[in-house]
């Protein structure tokens, strides 16, 4: 008899990346000193005290076992609303906000409310694995936007115009960016808006590291105060990073009414609701702990620097592109594969990084180093090892 078979669309998916840098670093013996991890985008230090009060209590209520509502609990909508409304100078109102178990989920959620099996959706070259992953197993095609690596990263418009004449229905991007941390500036983020808007076609702009902005960059960009942007424009977003709480999975779709409401089907098939408990947490954190998470991006930030300072003492080794939680590194091996370069790091430095390769064509001569996990200390090092 001929054995079941699986899903296609999913079979022929890599392995989750993250558990085989995992496996060449329990390799290490130690000999450089402690394991150095700038693999996950993890924040490097705790969640604040009143942070996990506000979890404990709004988990052993009775209150929160229940299912909630689909769009996301009231209280935290109305917050992040307010917050967005706020950082933008626009108003974005509760309606315009769909809570989710993750920005992940925020991906598909809204991959699969706006494209079905077939269609296309654009994504920058590098790109965010998950992402496309996610569409290669709903069986989305995917069209690559290249972007300038002599520019930092920043998205080719042509390239971008390209994909979009070619059908795609979508451009996704990430600013500030995962994996090369490239800031997209708020003139170049209106020419995309502008040019999905003629092609007719939806912008999803992933901000998870929005909160880690240089400090006084101001607004991201102009595009909440566009009329008519809810016919465009989609901006997922993550508390994970800001809050310190990956763990309990929470992020939101800012997006039309018509969108909140196309994504409510889905979310009811996929998840139900958001883990309750943590919504009302973060509602009740976001305007107690505002100075601690200001804070926070000012560590990110002298993370940055130290890491600028250790690349700028190595000969060969060269800054791609650095900013919030991430820099894109280009290794002087040539000939050697990102993979074999990082399995090398890993093993024998104790460094733990990504392999270009896993985020697009073209990335063999990149790593990508997620310097928001380790303190200024722990990056310091780095000299010596890469070295």
């Amino acid at each position: 008899m001929p054995a079941a078979a699986v899903n296609s669309l999913v079979s022929r998916l890599s392995p989750p990346p993250i558990p085989s840098v995992f496996a060449w670093a329990r390799e290490y013996k130690g000999g450089r000193g402690p394991l150095v991890d700038l693999s996950q985008a993890v924040p490097g230090y705790p969640a604040h005290p009143e942070m996990l009060r506000l979890l404990g209590e709004a988990a052993s209520s009775p209150a929160t076992t229940g299912y909630g509502p689909i769009e996301g609990e009231a209280v935290l909508r109305e917050a992040y609303a307010a917050q967005m409304s706020d950082v933008y100078g626009a108003p974005v109102t509760s309606a315009n906000v769909h809570i989710t178990a993750g920005c992940n989920q925020a991906f598909m959620a809204a991959a699969i409310a706006l494209a079905g099996a077939g269609d296309t959706v654009a994504l920058t070259n590098p790109f965010y694995f998950n992402q496309e992953t996610t569409l290669s197993m709903l069986g989305i095609n995917r069209a690559l936007v290249e972007c300038d690596a002599g520019n930092g990263f920043l998205p080719d418009v042509a390239s971008a115009e390209q994909a979009l004449a070619g059908g795609a229905k979508v451009l996704a991007i990430v600013t500030p960016n995962n994996p090369t941390g490239a800031i997209y500036p708020p003139a170049l983020l209106r020419e995309l808006f502008v040019l999905c808007r003629t092609y007719g076609a939806w912008l999803i702009i992933d901000e998870t590291y929005r909160d880690f902005l240089p400090e006084d960059y101001g607004a991201p960009h102009p595009l909440l105060g566009l009329p008519g942007w809810e016919d465009t424009l989609i901006l997922l977003y993550s508390f994970s990073k800001s809050f310190c709480i990956p763990g309990h999975r929470l992020g939101a779709i800012t997006a039309g009414e018509g969108v909140v409401a196309e994504i409510v089907k889905v979310m009811d098939n996929m998840q139900i609701c958001a883990p309750r408990a943590a919504q009302l947490a973060v509602a009740q954190a976001m305007p107690v702990l505002a100075d601690w998470r200001a804070g926070n991006r000012l560590e990110i930030a002298r993370r940055a620097e130290a890491l600028r300072t250790v690349i700028a003492a190595l000969p060969g080794w060269e800054i791609g592109a650095l900013g919030a939680y991430f820099a894109f590194i280009r290794h002087p091996f040539e000939g050697m594969s990102s993979a074999a370069v990082a399995e090398r790091l890993a093993k024998e430095a104790g460094v733990v990084t990504l392999p270009g390769s896993y985020f697009g064509v073209g990335q063999e001569r990149y790593l990508r180093l997620a310097f928001a996990n380790a303190d200024a200390v722990s990056i310091g090092r780095l000299v010596e090892r890469l070295g």
